[in-house]
Parts: C-alpha cells; structure tokens; sequence
C-alpha cells in the first residue's frame, strides 16, 4: 500500500497507537519503494511507519519522541505546551494540580467537562470519572516521564469510533517507548527556584525482548512567596516479548507519587491594590499529595492475511487528597472556607480490538472493530478544614462507574486512494451506583447509554494539484459525575457534542499547510461546583471558527511549523438575549523555528499565545488577560553519548496568569465580599541546564 493511502486510512479509523508496532516493520528501503509506486496492495498494518510519514490533515496531529527529548522538563504541565494543536493548558497551583484545558471556545476544567478531552497512555485512560476535584480530572498524568513518550497523537474531534468518554473535543493518545537504544540512559539537570530533577533508565539488550526500568525523580519550590516544595518520583517499565513473529506480550507499570504546597487562585483586587504580591498566597494549608500504581498487560497477534488481534487490560489504583480554599471568609467567618477534597479509586479496564484490511465494491478497506470496558470503585469525600485539619464532613460517598462499550469502523479506498470513505457506529452504555455516607437514604442505581456515528470523508481531485479535500463528522460523549444522580435522579448523565469539520490539506515540496472550518453543537454544558463537588448542566450550546497549520522546511535541518484556531462564537443556544459561554480564549496560536542536528547543535525557539476572554456570559467587560510567551531550548552534543541541555521557559519574561476565573470571595476575615478575577500567575522568565547520557549502545 502507498504511504499516503496507508496513513489516510489510519487516520480515518483512528488506529493511531496500535500496540507492537515495531515486529516485522519494514525497512527504510521498503518504505521508499512503498512511495514511489501507485501499485494497490493491502499490507500488514505498521502503524509507526504511518505516523512517520503522514502529511499534515485538518482531524489529526502528531508529536514525535525528538519534540520531547530535546525539551528540560522543570514541570509536568509542560508536555501540554508541546502539544499545541489549539489546546490551552495552564495551572491552577503551580505545578502539582492537574491543568485546566481550554480547547475550540470551551472551558473543559480539568479535562472531562463540557466535551471533554481525552487523554490514554497506552491505551489506558487518564480522565477520572467522579473525581474528587472535577469530573474527568487529568491527575494522573503527574506519572509521566517526558523521556519516556515516544509519539503523541491528537485526533482534533470525536472523529473515531475507537474512544468514547470525554472525547467530545478531540482525543491525545501518548504511546510510550518499549526500549531505548542505549543500555543506559541518564540525565541531571537543575535551575531557577531551586528546582532539580534527574532521569535515569536501564534498557537490556535482551533476545526478541524490548524493556526498560526508569526512574524520574524532580524537585522546585517555584516563584512563589510559599515555597511550592513541589517532590514527584515516578518508577516506570516495561518488558515485551515477541513471542513468534507475529505474536507479542508486553507487562508495562508505573507507579508515582507527588507532593506539594501551593498559593492557589488569589484576587487581583489584591495584588492591584498591593496587599499582595502577585506570587503571594492567603491559605497557609492549601497543597496536595497523591499516590498512584498501574499494572496493564498487553498482547497482540498479527494473521497472515494482514489482520491483526489486540488485547490489553489493566488495574490501578490511587489516593488523591487536595486542600483548596476558593472563597477564604466568604461563608465561615470564623474558620474560613477551606476544603479537603478526598478521592481514593481502584480501576480495572480491558480493550480488544480487531483490524483487518480487505477489499469491497473493487476498493481496498481498513475494517476496526472492538469493545472496552472500565469500572471504577471509589471513595469520594469533601471535608471542612483548617490548615490540614478537617474539622467535620460536608459530603462523603462510595461510587460505582461502570462502563462499557462496543464499536466498528471501516474506511474505504478508491480509484489509486484518490478517494477515501469512512463510518463508524459506537455505543456506550454507563451504569451509575451511589451510596451516601452521610444521608444514607440518598443513594441510587441508574443506567444510561448513547449511540455515537462517525464518518470521514478525503477526496483529492487530481494526482498533479496537492490538494485533498477532507470532511468529518463525529458525536462524542461526555459523563456526569455519579454523585449528580442523587441531586436529580432521572435527569441527564451524558452530553453530546456534535462536531462538524470541512477542510484542506496540501503539501507543495518542503510546505504543508491544512486549514479546518468547525461548527460544535453540545447538548449541555456541565460546570463543576467545587465548594459541594457537584457539576450542574447549563444549557445547550454552540460554536464554530477555523483553523489553519503549517510546517516548512526552510533546509534539511531547519524547520518552521505552526498553528492557529480561531473561535467566531461561543454562546447557548436558545437565550435571548443571548448569553455565552465564558473562561476559554477564542484565540490561540504557536509556532516554533527547530533546528535538527547541525554541527552538534540542536534547539528550538517556540511561541504559544491566546487573547483576553471573558469571564461572564452576561458582562462583556469582564475578561481574562490574554499572554504570548516565548521559550527556548537548545542541545549541544559534547561528545557521543553526552549532551549539554539549556532552555529558557518565558524568554522575555511576560508577566502573565495561567487560569483566571471571576468569583465572590471575601479575602480576609475583617474584609468586606466582592466579587473579582482570581488567577494563578504563570512562571517568570526560568533558567534550567542539564546534562544527558548514553552508555553501552545496542
């Protein structure tokens, strides 16, 4: 099969992280055979050499290994800024509490809400349902090495039938490496605000066996007046044996914890009026720790007609304790307003998956069928407190949250791959138990399921012009928090969102450039509650905008890419006078000049940017300040197997703040209750130098 067909069919059915993709993978020599004839011949499904060779498309974008190896991680949010492809990340805390993901006029909180996206490392699914703190919420990402990604993949929509729940807005799927070519691997490095972290991994060189153990360790107390003591250690492994040549087993595990003490969300009347600096705090207690182990096993067996069987399952379980104060005196004069937020889970989950490549009506196809099934066990709680010391309970629960799901997809190929066909069905059936630990005749069962179809379509209309035509159409899905069926039993557990897509996409020589226009109709909007855990359902809502993204090759080693979305409106459907939808940019923008390798030297100069937003729905003259912020990094090889790391996060040292929501709030016991923006401030401009080593190559 040609590249270009190979990789469109992929995109198309959304298998962009099959497991053990490197077992019988063609050569360099026949991947360029493979492009430089039209012949029509279906192969085995090699996954990688697709991701590698695929050309810029409006529905997906990818990250290779290089984009994160290069990069001095000083915080885990930061793998977010590399990711770009319209998503905006920024902290709540500072570094310890999961992101707050903006992405196409939508304000996902952390990760799960209002479309939701959502995020699988190898296939396991990092958006906790019926969290502690938020719907969906993406702590369990402060687990990932850096080092350890091999490729990221981001489905721009709910575009495959392969995810379900929170994918609403698009899917990140990060596939971590099996090996590395070095037995060992190390890096050492620190910088600004006392922050320090080291990297090391053994990788044998073992028969048809690919693994490794790492361990990342990190420390930094950030720019703030209380030092964030921020400590995260994270283990990891991985061992894949390949027991034939088309058969593969792999046991993969991490294991992480993290601690830290933050400033929180403070009012900017307070930092305008200078009785607070801007990296000051007013709850001596607020700060988190969390604990969390994964084990999945992974199996996968390719047939001789170029079919191939996954099947992969895991276990895991974690402990999540947050201290917050939102409001400080606005309700408890006495002892203030903050919260510990408890969440202690176990998970279990399990994914199969056939693929199998054929051919219908004289065309060539890609069929994917399969099923998932994740079930959460978890004690949930919020609980007043003063410093860290609760002092009673607000709202305690057990939740079961079982899903499970079936869905096929098929993507067609005609006349040579100048037309491609795809659709798919998916459905998802969810069952929501509650018992209330507190009211104990408030607990309840209930069931709910949705139909979610797919289609795709890519047309290019002549071999000569470099041009493809692309259409997509998918409805995604997004879960209630369990605890909500208590509140209003009967009500709705899942929104939908309805994305529509028309684009181009083009390659002329060293230039790619696609260009998207969307339209988003969701069902309800879900907004969290914090101060009693709950999320409420807003409404209908719409949006649309366009997006553009290039990438050129300015020579063999310099390259330009970059991206912009740009939201026309956001608003609910049906208000008059009309009300919008509030706390995410309408604009957001990156760009990045790399260079790749040239005399020893490596780096890049990036730029990721999104305008003033508002804040309210009803009040246009609220709004959040916008940011452009620029970083850098560069990479000198010393010698084979030793590289100096320099990087530079802020260059210009923009003044700027991360999250920014409008709330009441009363800032002091003796202060009068008004409303305000309450914002966390991004980092000022930070050095970080580090060392990296390769010992005893393959």
């Amino acid at each position: 099969m040609g590249v270009r067909m190979a990789v469109s069919l992929l995109v198309m059915t959304g298998l962009v992280q099959v497991f053990g993709q490197t077992e019988g993978k063609p050569s360099g020599q026949d991947e360029k055979k493979a492009e430089a004839t039209d012949e029509t011949v279906i192969d085995p499904v090699y996954t990688s050499i697709v991701i590698t060779a695929s050309p810029v498309e409006p529905s997906v974008d990818r990250r290779n290994a290089e984009v994160f190896q290069q990069t001095l991680f000083s915080r885990d949010d930061q793998v977010f800024h590399q990711l770009n492809a319209g998503i905006n990340a920024g902290q709540h805390e500072g570094g310890g509490k999961a992101i707050e993901v903006r992405r196409f006029g939508f304000n996902l909180d952390h990760g799960g809400v209002n479309g939701g996206l959502k995020v699988l490392v190898d296939n396991i699914q990092q958006n906790q349902t019926t969290q502690g703190h938020g719907q969906g919420y993406l702590g369990s990402l402060k687990s990932l090495t850096p080092e350890l990604i091999q490729e990221a993949n981001i489905i721009n929509g709910p575009f495959s039938a392969e995810y379900g729940d929170f994918s609403g807005l698009g899917v990140v799927h990060i596939r971590l490496r099996e090996s590395f070519p070095d037995q060992w691997t190390a890096r050492i490095q620190g910088g600004s605000f006392n922050t320090a972290r080291g990297f090391l991994s053994y990788s044998p060189d073992l028969t048809n066996v690919d693994s490794f153990l790492a361990y990342e360790g990190s420390h930094t107390d950030g720019p703030f007046v209380k030092p964030l003591d921020y400590r995260r250690d994270n283990v990891t492994g991985n061992f894949t044996r390949r027991l034939t040549d088309s058969r593969s087993f792999a046991v993969k595990f991490n294991a992480g914890r993290n601690s830290y003490n933050s400033s929180g969300q403070i009012p900017l009347s307070e930092v305008v009026a200078g009785r607070l600096d801007r990296f000051g705090f007013l709850d001596p207690g607020e700060g988190g720790r969390i604990r969390a182990g994964t084990l999945a096993l992974y199996y996968r067996q390719e047939q001789a007609n170029g079919a191939v069987w996954k099947l992969d399952g895991f276990v895991s379980r974690s402990l999540f304790d947050l201290f917050s104060n939102f409001t400080f005196f606005l309700n408890d004069l006495e002892n203030g307003d903050a919260i510990q937020q408890h969440d202690s889970r176990l998970q279990e989950g399990t994914n199969v998956q056939y693929l199998r490549p054929h051919r219908w009506l004289g065309g060539h196809s890609l069929l994917a069928a399969g099923g998932n099934f994740h079930d959460n066990q978890i004690n949930v709680g919020l609980y007043p407190r003063v410093d860290r010391t609760p002092l009673g309970v607000t709202t305690r629960a057990n939740a079961h949250v079982t899903n499970g799901a079936g869905y096929i997809q098929d993507s067609l190929s005609f006349f040579s791959g100048k037309l491609l066909l795809g659709g798919g069905l998916r459905y998802d059936v969810f069952r929501f138990a509650v018992r209330d630990r507190v009211g104990l005749a408030n607990s309840a069962t209930e069931t709910s399921g949705r139909v979610q179809p797919k289609f795709n379509l890519a047309y290019t209309p002549a071999r000569r012009i470099p041009l493809t035509l692309h259409a997509n159409y998918g409805r995604g899905i997004s879960s209630i928090d369990a605890r909500s069926i208590i509140q209003s039993p009967g009500g709705t557990k899942l929104a939908t969102t309805d994305f529509y897509q028309v684009g181009t996409s083009s390659r002329f020589s060293r230039l790619s450039i696609a260009t998207d226009l969307f339209l988003i109709d969701r069902s309800n909007e879900l907004v969290y509650v914090a101060d009693d855990g709950s999320l409420e359902f807003l409404g209908p809502s719409r949006a649309y905008g366009f997006e553009a993204k290039a990438s050129f090759d300015i020579t063999r080693r310099l390259s330009f890419n970059s991206g912009l979305t740009k939201v026309g409106n956001a608003f609910y459907r049906g208000t008059v006078p009309r009300i919008y939808v509030d706390r995410a940019p309408h604009f957001v923008a990156n760009a990045a000049l790399t260079l790749a390798y040239w005399r020893g030297w490596s780096g890049s100069l990036r730029l990721r940017a999104i305008n003033h937003y508002r804040l309210d729905g009803e009040d246009p003259s609220i709004v959040a300040a916008g940011h452009t912020v620029l970083d850098f990094s560069v990479v000198r090889r010393i010698r084979p197997g030793l590289d100096l790391n320099f990087a530079v996060d802020n260059l210009t040292d923009r003044s700027y703040y991360e999250t920014q929501n409008y709330i009441e709030s009363r800032p002091y016991r003796t202060g009068a209750a008004a409303y305000g923006i309450h914002a966390t401030p991004g980092y000022p401009v930070t050095f970080t130098v580090g060392l990296s080593f390769r010992f005893r190559g393959k």
